[in-house]
Order: structure tokens, then C-alpha cells, then sequence
């Protein structure tokens, strides 16, 4: 019997190193593994740049560059160009021309079962419903973040005439798909009154890789930025430094702990990293450290140099996301203070955990209070880490939920 055919339709996948491209990544191996033939569609690297992936999978040209090609572990990966371009226009032409590609592409494979397309873009829902309807295949909307809520929420858009587009398209994504996916409760009420039929939205969480996250007991040697102050009480925050962080607790509290042994580590990249930078040397705030994105491998050990891990996310968009980081810092066995407002996605996931500090209200103050008495209680961190990290053990490994993406195919 010939093998069920997958379609994964994605903006971001290997060799690109964001947190959707790897969870994508984990999704394709175990399809893949499963005995499904698997294929994807996707975009150049153009989010984070991580040279040894590309060596590692090199892109290769075809047809003089309109597209390229790799394999990630024996999965074709078709590559469209698009880039980041510092013109607003050029941008919005080359994310056109990316669909527009996409779909040709898209539609010349054949043979498919099935199509599974994360957001956002949501756009890119369009396009997946029209290669699976060639195909007569199911289509499955996976929704990590809401669109256009979020974009609505950070003022990104303002044209009524837009919006009332973009809520149109969403409706229109949903109600085609044959399955919509999303990943926790908070998000499925959120939307779920957006469908006609409402027993095509699915909760399925997402996870992380145990094998590769998990708690380093003994120290390995890291870059040289990574040399640890016996003497040093270290704060963590790895991933994009964005419009969805809220970065005002986090500047107050340096401030405030200037003079004392606390220090806060912040990796990544993001819109937000100038503006930043330019605060620090502004306050001359020197407890803090701003760095680059590493490689992924590097993060488990980079997650065990921190005493405690943070999270601050802003008010204006907390309900629309939900930051797969906390998984790995869960994974690694970290404690972690999370700044986040009540009866938001990510708040009624930690709750009845017990694996953070969570501050709703004066975060200014209670983010400093939080430090402070966290940062010497040493049984306070075990427990907030073991606990973390037992949750994950349980729920959230990358074979228990594949386990439940395979169940949802077979069951459509």
C-alpha cells in the first residue's frame, strides 16, 4: 500500500533557527518516522541566520535561483526566496511574490493527502487550501498565534477596511480547513465562535525535544561571553526581543539592582534590540548583557548557566501568543518568573503548576521583590524546577503530543 502524503506548508523550517522552524522540524521527523511520506514548502532562511545549519543542509539552486532545494534527514524541502528587506515595499512584493510562487509550486505536487500549514502568516492559509482542493487532500490549520488580533492589539493596523479583510480571510481559513488546530483552552475560546462548524477546532499543545532539552548536571565549556562569576546571580531571557515582550519591568529592575549581584543575560534578535541597547548605554545599565542568537545546540547548556530564567510579556498582546520557550526552560529544570497578566493563555497554563513566579500586577516593584527573594533561596528553585520539569516529562515530550497530530490524520 503506497504511503499517505504530507504536505507541510510553513513560512519558517530548517535550516532556519526560530522556535516554529524546530517545532516543524520534530513535526516532519515524526510523520516522517511514523511512515508517512513527507515534503515540505517553505521559504530561504532569512528570520535567524545559523551558518553551521546551512553547511549542514545546504540550499541548492534551481531553475537559476527561483527556488531552491535541501533535505533535512531525508525530507525534500522546497525553498522560495524571501528576504527582509529594509523597504516597506520591496517587503510586501517579495511576501506576494512568496505566495504567489508557493502556489505554483504547491500545486505541481502531486499525489498529497494531506496539507498542514502553521500560522502565521494567515495568509498562508489560502494558499494551502488551494493546493490541498487541487489534491482533494485535508487541510489543517495549525494556529500559533491569532490573526489579526495581534496585529490589531500592537497597532499595527489601523485601516478598518483591512481589518474587516483580514477577519474575513480568517473566517474563510477556518471554515475550509478540515481541521483547525490550536494550542491551548485560552486560544480555543478565543476563536471558536469564529466557526461554523465548531467540532473542527482540536487542542493539541505544542512540545518540546527532551532529548535535546533536558537539566545539564555537569558544566560544558562555553562561548566566552558565558564565564560564570561564582559571585554572580544570573537572569535569563532567550528568544525574539520583539513588540511581545514588554521590556519596562525588566529595564526598572536593573536599575533598581544595579549595585548588587545581579545580573540579567538577554539572547536573541528582534525589532525591539536597538531601542534596547540604546537604553542601557542611556542608564549605563551594566547588568545586563545583550547577546546574539547561538546555536540550538548550545542552548541547553546556555539555559543551565542561568540561576533563573525570565519571561515579561506585554500587556497590549498577551492574550494572542503563547512563547514556546517555556517548555525548554521547564525541559531544562529551571525556575522562572513570568510576567504576564491574569487569565491570559499563558498564566492559566503555569498556574496550577507550580513552576514560576507569576506577577500580574506592579510589575515594576513585584519584578525586583520577585529577584530578590528567589535569587538566595536555593529550595525555592529546586522546587519550582522540579516541578517544571516533571510536567514536561508527562505532557508535553515531542513523541506524547506527535502521538496526538497522528491521531487527529487518522481520524479525518
Amino acid at each position: 500500500m503506497a504511503r499517505k502524503k504530507i504536505l507541510i506548508h510553513s513560512i519558517v523550517f530548517s535550516p532556519d533557527g526560530v522556535s516554529t522552524a524546530y517545532l516543524y522540524n520534530d513535526i516532519a521527523l515524526g510523520f516522517l518516522n511514523a511512515g508517512y511520506e513527507v515534503v515540505v514548502l517553505t521559504t530561504t532562511p532569512h528570520y535567524n541566520l545559523i551558518d553551521n545549519a546551512l553547511i549542514k543542509q545546504p540550499l541548492v539552486s534551481k531553475f537559476f535561483g527561483i527556488f531552491y532545494e535541501s533535505s533535512f534527514d531525508g525530507i525534500r524541502v522546497i525553498h522560495v526566496p524571501l528576504r527582509k528587506y529594509k523597504s516597506t515595499i520591496v517587503r510586501i512584493l517579495s511576501f506576494i511574490y512568496w505566495h504567489f510562487l508557493s502556489l505554483i509550486i504547491g500545486l505541481s505536487i502531486k499525489s498529497l493527502n494531506f496539507v498542514l500549514s502553521p500560522s502565521p502568516p494567515l495568509s498562508i492559509g489560502l494558499v494551502s487550501i488551494l493546493i490541498a482542493k487541487k489534491n482533494r487532500a485535508k487541510f489543517i490549520y495549525n494556529v500559533q498565534e491569532i490573526y489579526p488580533d495581534l496585529l490589531i492589539k500592537n497597532g499595527a493596523l489601523k485601516s478598518s477596511i483591512i481589518i474587516k479583510s483580514l477577519k474575513w480571510l480568517e473566517k474563510f481559513v477556518y471554515n475550509h480547513a478540515s481541521a483547525v488546530i490550536t494550542i491551548d483552552q485560552k486560544f480555543y475560546d478565543q476563536i471558536v465562535e469564529r466557526f461554523n462548524e465548531k467540532d473542527k477546532l482540536k487542542i493539541v499543545p505544542n512540545f518540546v525535544d527532551t532529548e535535546l532539552y533536558k537539566p545539564v548536571s555537569k558544566e560544558v565549556e562555553l562561548p566566552n561571553p558565558f564565564k560564570k562569576n561564582p559571585h554572580k546571580v544570573r537572569l535569563l531571557y532567550a528568544g525574539n526581543i520583539g513588540f511581545y515582550q514588554d521590556w519596562e519591568p525588566v529595564l526598572f529592575a536593573a536599575k533598581q539592582l544595579i549595585d548588587t549581584n545581579i545580573e540579567f543575560w538577554i539572547i536573541g534578535e528582534g525589532v525591539k534590540k536597538e531601542y534596547l541597547i540604546k537604553e542601557l548605554e542611556k542608564h549605563n545599565l551594566t547588568n545586563i548583557k545583550v547577546l546574539p542568537y547561538h546555536d540550538r545546540e548550545l542552548m541547553p547548556t546556555i539555559n543551565a548557566f542561568a540561576d533563573i530564567h525570565f519571561i515579561s510579556i506585554n500587556k497590549e498582546m498577551e492574550q494572542e501568543g503563547f512563547p514556546s520557550k517555556v517548555y525548554t526552560i521547564m525541559a531544562c529544570s529551571k525556575p522562572m518568573i513570568v510576567i504576564t497578566g491574569e487569565n491570559t493563555p499563558l498564566f492559566n497554563f503555569l498556574k496550577p503548576l507550580n513552576c514560576s513566579i507569576l506577577i500580574s500586577n506592579n510589575r515594576n516593584e513585584e519584578f525586583v521583590n520577585s529577584i530578590t527573594e528567589l535569587a538566595n533561596n536555593e529550595s525555592k528553585k529546586y522546587e519550582l524546577a522540579q516541578n517544571g520539569y516533571n510536567i514536561i516529562q508527562q505532557f508535553y515530550t515531542k513523541e506524547r503530543v506527535v502521538a496526538q497530530y497522528l491521531k487527529l490524520f487518522e481520524n479525518l
